[in-house]
């Protein structure tokens, strides 16, 4: 069995008491960001007041409490606003992504269905913003999935082909969680505002590397999420436009007429405030961590590429920074993982843990079967660093190589035989 310990150890125990055994222990190395990512200890210290100290309610306006309260949340809404390039009002604090997501989809869907019952997104998106429209279509609404190349972009002539005059939403993935592909927003925002179409964008992953400006990208509604950006998890914020056009959402829940009437409930004080330091530091460090994360990211790759047969997933270029998909032929993606003892990552061929059937984001880039099964994610973030990267190139490597030698694939494939034309038979 492993376990972490308190020093972020792996301890391998073996014998029959249960106690640990004189077995080598090894350093546990997280590169799962694009799961979730460590609160900053910056945020938690701009948290810790919201607790026990100014505790209050932030719409109890009658007493010291509650403006403490209201202060907090007022300096966090500024600080998400200067994240993005918006107006502190146009900030909406939810619990997170998937609910920024929903209500974003389900909001416009409510609201504008008068208008229209089409809706427009990727074939690459979160399942955030997937099952809510498949949700709308079981009510009566249309959806049009446009497809993307083998790199992850979408595929712009289609997007533009899909669009009607019963149009009421377009909604884009930004940094794609799982290859790492950025999309070219700002080109479908222009064309949404040509037609008078909202267009909602999720930022869930991505903000804390890459800048992106609402109104330069012709943006009316965007998804974040807390725990992408090294804020807490539990909190969130939706970017609704005010002006030019000024977007109205039908809420999800009915309550107290918090935040415009769109997000009903008592505010999550603490985690608004650590959203708001999160998003702060972001603007702050995000030019030196893309940078720096660029070059982690491409030495682990160059690492793997040295051991033969090794496939980028994603775009080559146009990815986020701390984003790594790869499959290694040959060997199986989830024994792989096994094999990394210590090495934090996901499998790149399921959207879930619960299930190993190929995600829809790598069934959309066309990744072999012979190739989906084998890959893995690593997501560098803030706190990753070289030796860490070391760390897990050599352990994957290790893992790789002990696989492909009791493989025998691999055996044919080196000793030259066409693995395509051999005729498997099954019984």
């Amino acid at each position: 069995m492993q376990t972490p310990d308190m020093q972020g150890e792996i301890v391998t125990s073996t014998s029959t008491e249960g106690t640990p055994s004189t077995a080598a222990t090894a350093r546990v190395v997280y590169l799962d960001n694009y799961s979730t990512t460590r609160t900053d200890p910056r945020v938690v210290e701009a948290m810790l007041p919201y607790f026990s100290e100014e505790y209050g309610n932030a719409h109890s306006r009658s007493h010291p409490y509650g403006w403490g309260a209201e202060n907090g949340v007022d300096t966090a809404r500024e600080q998400v606003a200067a994240l993005i390039g918006c107006k502190a009002g146009e900030i909406i604090f939810t619990s997170g992504g998937t609910e920024s997501c929903n209500l974003a989809v389900k909001g416009v869907a409510a609201m504008y269905a008068e208008k229209g019952k089409h809706i427009v997104t990727s074939a690459i998106e979160h399942r955030a913003v997937m099952d809510p429209i498949r949700s709308l279509e079981r009510n009566g609404y249309e959806a049009s999935y446009i497809p993307v190349d083998q790199t992850g972009i979408v595929d712009h002539e289609a997007f533009v082909a899909s669009l009607r005059d019963d149009t009421i939403l377009v909604s884009m993935i930004f940094g794609n969680n799982e290859v790492g592909t950025i999309q070219d927003v700002a080109k479908m925002g222009a064309v949404c505002k040509e037609r008078g179409i909202i267009f909602h964008v999720d930022a869930c992953t991505g903000l804390d590397t890459e800048t992106l400006d609402v109104d330069a990208a012709g943006i009316d509604i965007l998804s974040i999420s807390g725990h992408k950006i090294y804020g807490p998890k539990g909190v969130g914020a939706l970017y609704v436009r005010r002006r030019r056009p000024r977007v109205r959402l039908t809420p999800l829940l009915d309550g107290g007429g918090q935040e415009r009437g769109m997000r009903h409930g008592t505010l999550n004080v603490p985690g608004i405030v650590g959203l708001g330091k999160a998003a702060e530091l972001c603007v702050e460090q995000r030019d030196a961590e893309r940078a720096r994360l660029t070059a982690l990211r491409d030495k682990m790759f160059a690492a793997f590429e040295a051991l033969e047969e090794v496939y980028l997933n994603g775009h080559p270029t146009q990815r986020l920074p701390g984003a790594l998909n790869v499959s290694f032929n040959f060997v199986e993606g989830e024994s792989l993982m096994m094999g990394m003892k210590g090495i934090c990552v996901s499998s790149g061929s399921a959207c879930t843990s619960a299930t190993l059937e190929p995600s829809h984001v790598m069934r959309a880039l066309g990744v072999g079967e012979d190739l989906v099964h084998t890959s893995i994610r690593f997501s560098l973030g803030r706190f990753t660093t070289e030796d860490d990267v070391d760390e897990a190139i050599a352990r994957c490597s290790d893992s790789a190589l002990k696989l492909r030698d009791m493989s025998p694939l691999w055996e044919m494939f080196k000793e030259g035989i066409d693995l395509n034309a051999i005729e498997w038979k099954h019984d």
